[in-house]
């Protein structure tokens, strides 16, 4: 008969089931809070395709003069490519998992940019992303809703943002994209135009009041008494066209909106020698 071992006494085995347990409550005890209270998730990591990644940056004209900031970086790809592959300044990446940190932190120091890409483990809510000439993300419907108020209030005009599938609700987007099935989309924060402004020009004053939905400007226009027909009104993050039509003459206004002031530029066919601001309510 083939030999048998003996079953372990009960002391001795339960000797080491109390180690054991006393070993695992000393772990717990000595081990910081946050090991034994995992993070909570807003979105959960699955990350965007290489050529996807591509056209995102491609959609926002990335280059050197940018900083871009990625929301729920993950690992990293979006924000090394915008400084590997178009040569942003700086890009961060912003992530609430430790665990994507340190792969994107190790992504960064195996493409050589770990000199212009940083990674943040934060809250995206409380992040600070008025610094940002691009914001990238890839996240959830509500998560994008509840950024808008603050992408609108805290980027300044002409900031170009780009998600990946998700939109931001009744704010149309100003480009859409479709990669291999997934849909990306692109907004440029609009300056704020809403209310009456005063155009100085050589031939007269022209009083414009206008109206402001996201990027759509809806606009009229009074030259002392007569009413000036408007064939176009379109902004496009702080560059705005107008044109208005005075008695069978177009007149063009193409301007940089620059906070209650906007100045002309200048533009093939446009008026020159102009300037607006915003009346008082």
């Amino acid at each position: 008969m083939p030999a048998t071992r003996p079953a372990p006494s009960t002391p001795a085995f339960s000797r080491r089931h109390a180690l054991a347990a006393l070993a695992a409550t000393l772990a717990l005890a000595t081990s910081p809070a946050w090991a034994a209270d995992p993070v909570r998730l807003d979105v959960p990591f699955v990350p965007t395709p290489n050529d996807a990644v591509a056209k995102m940056l491609d959609m926002a004209y990335v280059g050197p003069q940018d900083t871009v900031i990625d929301l729920g970086s993950g690992d990293g790809r979006i924000a090394i490519a915008a400084v590997r592959d178009r040569k942003a300044t700086q890009a961060t990446g912003i992530d609430i998992d430790p665990e994507r940190i340190a792969e994107a932190r190790a992504n960064a120091q195996k493409a050589g940019v770990q000199d212009r890409v940083r990674f943040m483990q934060q809250n995206l809510f409380e992040t600070d992303i008025s610094k940002a000439t691009v914001l990238t993300m890839y996240l959830l419907p509500d998560v994008n809703l509840k950024l808008r108020p603050r992408i609108l209030s805290d980027l300044a005009p002409g900031t170009r943002v780009v998600s990946h599938a998700f939109t931001m609700g009744d704010w149309d987007s100003d480009q859409y994209e479709n990669v291999d099935g997934r849909s990306l989309y692109l907004w440029i924060v609009p300056a704020k135009v809403a209310g009456t402004w005063q155009i100085q020009h050589p031939d007269g004053p022209i009083t414009v009041q206008m109206s402001q939905h996201f990027q759509k400007v809806t606009a009229t226009a009074r030259r002392n008494d007569a009413q000036l027909g408007v064939s176009q009104a379109l902004l496009r993050g702080d560059r705005l066209n107008l044109v208005f039509d005075d008695g069978g003459k177009p007149l063009q206004f193409v301007g940089q909106v620059r906070g209650d002031a906007i100045v002309a530029l200048a533009a093939d066919g446009a008026e020159q020698g102009w300037q607006a601001s915003r009346q008082a309510p």
